[in-house]
């Protein structure tokens, strides 16, 4: 998986991070299990402190998209991640922050169909 970061944007490089593997393992480029990276090795790579790389694995932990193994190191979580309360706010916002950018019902059910069948289909 390549991480692609912008430095110039407001959005804060760990939340660019977060996003980014939270996408991956979705779409299956990340598999359950799979090991990470170091904090150092994606910071070097990147670019960024390390600080800022430890802060998004943190976010990950935290809301179980990643576990830390001592002898694997950081490892994808198996699947299903269950954070559903915290899931369905944030759809909600989305979904209306969309709905006001994109009012026609059909047309935004498009954009989110075309979303959802990019994700991967052996997940569970």
């Amino acid at each position: 998986m390549i991480l692609e970061i912008d430095p110039h944007s407001d959005e804060p490089i760990y939340l660019q991070l977060r996003k980014q593997i939270i996408i991956g393992i979705a779409k299956g480029e990340l598999n359950p299990n799979e090991q990470l990276p170091t904090v150092r090795q994606i910071a070097d790579e990147i670019g960024v402190n390390t600080m800022t790389v430890s802060k998004g694995y943190q976010q990950l932990r935290e809301e179980g998209y990643l576990l830390t193994d001592r002898r694997k190191g950081t490892i994808v979580a198996p699947l299903p991640v269950d954070s559903r309360e915290t899931n369905d706010k944030n759809l909600t916002l989305l979904l209306a922050e969309l709905y006001l950018a994109e009012p026609d019902e059909t047309k935004l059910q498009e954009k989110i169909q075309a979303i959802l069948s990019s994700f991967r289909k052996d997940k569970l």
